[in-house]
């Protein structure tokens, strides 16, 4: 079955040329750090920087990939996924995950429901599996001061 492709990441995104990705495992959480991108969206200046926490991850990777990878249909998702360099929850095939073999498994112990997730950088693709992704609570968060949402996630939560 093909996988489906929400995009996650509306009147944002990341800055194309270097987000320079950053993660941080806070226990079952993990903090997504990056530049977002101030050539698009005049809402941002260049530096500012977007958090997204993905709650009770079950596993995550940033690992390679990149642009011109994508578009020469080398990566596992080039010929299905909308659009290089956005952030998407991937549902509809509980094969989307295999692949890769540079998961870092955070818990083992999943009690909820969970959602794949996938936000392709410049050089790196993250993925993560976990319950939800929020935008991060924090003064120096881009995306919460200029008022950006995340869209309700597939399964309705």
């Amino acid at each position: 079955m093909q996988p489906s492709f929400v995009p996650l990441n509306v009147d944002w995104n990341a800055e194309p040329n270097a987000p320079d990705p950053h993660i941080d495992v806070l226990g079952k959480d993990i903090l997504l750090r990056f530049f977002v991108n101030p050539f698009q969206f005049e809402d941002f200046a260049e530096a500012d920087i977007g958090f997204l926490r993905f709650v009770n991850c079950l596993r995550y990777r940033l690992g390679p990939t990149n642009d011109e990878g994508w578009y020469r249909g080398q990566c596992r998702f080039s010929k299905i996924a909308p659009k290089w360099g956005e952030f998407y929850e991937v549902s509809g095939d509980e094969m989307s995950t295999k692949g890769p073999t540079d998961w870092h498994v955070v818990s083992t112990n999943a009690t909820c429901e969970l959602h794949h997730f996938l936000f392709y950088f410049r050089d790196k693709t993250f993925e993560c599996v976990a319950e939800d992704c929020v935008i991060e609570r924090r003064q120096d968060n881009a995306l919460q001061r200029t008022g950006k949402r995340l869209p309700t996630l597939a399964s309705g939560q």
